[in-house]
Order: structure tokens, then C-alpha cells, then sequence
């Protein structure tokens, strides 16, 4: 959609937790612009694409004052909503009159009460320390989307999240499970005992495709040792 440069605001900048990308719900850092019709998308300009809409993250707390204050006003009255989590809503410019993410919301037919969790995980490798090549493994750490074949390598930190079920997590859309892996030995020793345990995990916990994410890369991380 062409915007004139009167109704951008461009090179603006976030550092992750300000803003998710609508289309897959992963945190954003990076450039982005504001239009006038109170949406933000990435790259510095329309030009610099791809442009990617993205959605404020406001807290659930943030959420409930604004939805008291409107209540007040309104002389209305509706449960108080003291959920810790994550919401990701929209927000309204000044020149719509309102900078209440619920009356935009409501304008959207989007019940941000509803108790949606924004966080998802995303990619980011553990890479094996010198004290793991002289044990000779280590453990990596995978999630698998429940509804479809797509994987994501996450670390232990996002890991624990998921097996324990965090509220700020959309823990109920991935399963998390991970690998020993091998990382010393003969070149044919390691690669079969890596291909062994990924063929073996597929099957155990019914992971279609998964040697085929890892590339079939069963010699990561090896390097020459007992």
C-alpha cells in the first residue's frame, strides 16, 4: 500500500520487546516505520522492504487499567483480569481520537481479554563448549510446532520454559525435545551414532522430517578427538 511520506514516520527503531511480526508472532529488533494510520511495519522506509506489519506488545496489567478506566466512564462494570501474560494488540493513533489499544481492538472485533500468549520461540543455537568437546557430547535443543512439520533449534533457557509450560510462552502449540549429540571421535563413528539417535527420536516421538531440518548435517560441531 503507497503511503505519502506526510503520513510516515520512518527509521524508527526497536531492540525486541516492544513489537512482535503479525504473520509468525517472533519478537522484532530492528528498523521500522509508523503510518498514520497507527500501524508499524519493518525496514526503515516502504522502500525498504520487505515490509513485515508488526503488533505492539502490550502487558495484560496495561491492558486492565486502560479497561478500568474505560469502565469508570462508562459506569459499566466487568471482572478484573489479573493474568500475568503477554498480550499482542494494535494501538490507534491520536488523530482517530483514542490511544486506548482496547477501543482499537474493539474496533477490530478482537477480544483482547480472551487469555492469548504472545510469546513463541525462535531460533538460537547452543554451541558446545571446550568442556563439552573433552566430555565428547553435549545436548541440543529442538521444538516442533504441533500442527505442522516445522522445527526451530532453541536453547536450554527457551527449553525449560516450554517442558514446564510458561504462561509467557504458546507453550501449547510446540513440543520441545531434544538430542545427545556427538561431537568426538572417527568421522563415520560420529556420524553414525548422530544419525542413530536422530532416526531413533523421530520414531520414538513421531518427528517426521526431522533429519531432513538438520540437513542430514550429522558431522556439526565434530571435531578430530578420543
Amino acid at each position: 500500500m503507497y503511503y505519502p511520506k506526510s503520513q510516515i514516520k520512518p527509521n524508527l527503531y526497536t531492540n525486541g520487546d516492544e513489537y512482535v511480526i503479525q504473520a509468525t508472532q517472533a519478537p522484532y529488533v530492528g528498523y521500522y516505520y509508523a503510518t498514520s494510520t497507527g500501524q508499524y511495519f519493518t525496514g526503515r522506509t516502504p522502500d525498504d522492504r520487505p515490509n513485515q506489519e508488526l503488533i505492539k506488545i502490550v502487558s495484560s496489567q496495561q491492558i486492565g487499567l486502560t479497561q478500568n478506566s474505560l469502565d469508570s466512564s462508562r459506569n459499566i462494570s466487568t471482572p478484573v483480569f489479573n493474568s500475568p501474560r503477554l498480550q499482542a494488540v494494535d494501538t490507534i493513533v491520536d488523530n482517530n481520537n483514542s490511544n486506548s489499544p482496547i477501543d482499537y481492538a474493539q474496533l477490530k472485533s478482537i477480544n483482547t481479554f480472551t487469555e492469548s500468549i504472545t510469546l513463541v520461540p525462535y531460533y538460537i543455537a547452543s554451541v558446545p563448549t571446550e568442556q563439552d568437546y573433552q566430555i565428547g557430547e553435549f545436548r541440543r535443543y529442538f521444538c516442533k510446532k504441533t500442527n505442522e512439520i516445522l522445527y526451530l533449534e532453541i536453547n536450554k533457557a527457551t527449553y525449560d520454559k516450554l517442558i514446564v509450560k510458561d504462561i509467557q510462552y504458546l507453550y501449547s502449540l510446540y513440543e520441545p525435545f531434544n538430542l545427545p549429540w556427538k561431537l568426538t571421535g572417527t568421522k563415520e563413528e560420529v556420524e553414525k551414532i548422530n544419525r542413530n539417535i536422530v532416526e531413533l527420536t523421530s520414531k520414538r516421538l513421531q518427528l517426521p522430517q526431522l533429519g531432513r531440518y538438520l540437513k542430514d548435517d550429522y558431522l556439526k560441531y565434530y571435531k578430530w578427538g578420543k
